[in-house]
């Protein structure tokens, strides 16, 4: 009787799961490594390994292109868009700011930075006007940002020492995130931090978090706000992607101070997050290289729905999906609530 329950609570759980994702179709394979993409025109434009930018339709997944954006071997884990353009930049040095325009598909390099230390790990669009890159740091520590305002990229001269250590991770693109207000950035490794700056005066603060830190693999790897109030960020330590424990964080404060949130009580380490559009912040999904999770109550608890492997970036498309991205593919995620 007892092995007949168990079973018995197994399909019913098994159920439950089932209806949760309604479906999970792959509409992109290829030989690469994706980290970032941007919804356009009802098509998902990526960047990734081997040079490669490209979309793939949303409506007809056989409506594809793709493109090399250098005959330089790069590799891409940034990508963003204003209404004009897309913009790229490759990791490692040296560093070239691709601009692609919308129209004709065409790029450029419109910025170069030539530093042996140069890593780019998020590229974010803020408004039409102005964007902000955030690269690893030379000897000095200093905070390094790229800014794109009004059309040229420069260094964004601060005053922002980071700490031995303390750096940022390249793993799906989301370590920026912005409202008209504020500008947040994401740190981690030996130390796991929020600088946040004003939009308005172009002054920085930075907040401690008790996210865990401590080694090179650890600390904050995804944020995103619903305002100017509520953020959430998720990580942990990609060398043991197991553990979660204070692995996930949210703040009502715009930053200043962060709660931990289901620590041992989910999945392990994640890339990315999501605030589901029209939830009010209520409802959050997190993708990591073992699955994908979902909270319905402001990060407070979590329920793995997937345990689809590889993926490493997420976005909504609608309220009721939303496309994934990593290994060699790309596809959409329908949700039955």
């Amino acid at each position: 009787m007892k092995k007949i329950f168990s079973l018995l609570f197994a399909f019913v759980g098994m159920l439950i799961f089932s209806q949760q994702i309604e479906s999970f179709t792959t509409i992109f394979n290829d030989k690469i490594s994706i980290r970032a993409f941007q919804i356009w025109d009802q098509k998902i434009w990526y960047t990734g390994t081997g040079t490669k930018f490209g979309f793939v339709d949303l409506k007809d997944s056989k409506n594809q292109k793709q493109i090399l954006l250098s005959d330089k071997k790069l590799e891409f884990r940034t990508l963003a868009q204003n209404k004009s353009s897309f913009y790229a930049i490759n990791v490692l040095s040296p560093a070239y700011f691709f601009e692609i325009d919308k129209k004709d598909l065409k790029s450029k390099v419109v910025y170069q930075d030539t530093v042996k230390t140069a890593f780019y790990d998020a590229l974010h669009v803020v408004n039409d006007h102005l964007a902000y890159s955030f690269s690893d740091s030379d000897d000095t520590n200093s905070l390094k940002l790229a800014v794109l305002k009004n059309g040229k990229w420069d260094s964004f001269k601060n005053e922002v020492v980071l700490n031995k250590g303390e750096a940022a991770f390249a793993a799906s693109n989301t370590n920026i995130a912005s409202t008209k207000k504020y500008v947040w950035i994401a740190t981690g490794g030996k130390a796991s931090r929020i600088l946040r700056l004003n939009s308005a005066t172009g002054k920085i603060e930075v907040f401690d978090t008790p996210f865990i830190q401590g080694e090179s693999s650890q600390g904050m790897y995804s944020i995103d706000f619903y305002n100017d109030q509520f953020g959430i960020a998720v990580g942990g330590d990609y060398t043991k992607q197991a553990d979660n424990i204070n692995n996930i964080a949210t703040t009502n404060d715009g930053g200043k101070t962060w709660q931990i949130q289901a620590s041992g009580a989910n999945a392990g380490y994640a890339t990315c997050v999501k605030i589901r559009p029209g939830s009010g912040g209520k409802e959050i999904l997190s993708v990591g290289d073992q699955h994908i999770s979902y909270s319905a109550d402001f990060g407070k608890t979590w329920k793995k729905i997937s345990d689809e492997k590889n993926l490493y970036v997420c976005e909504w498309i609608d309220c009721n999906s939303f496309a994934v991205a990593g290994k060699d593919r790309i596809a959409v995620v329908k949700l039955k609530f």
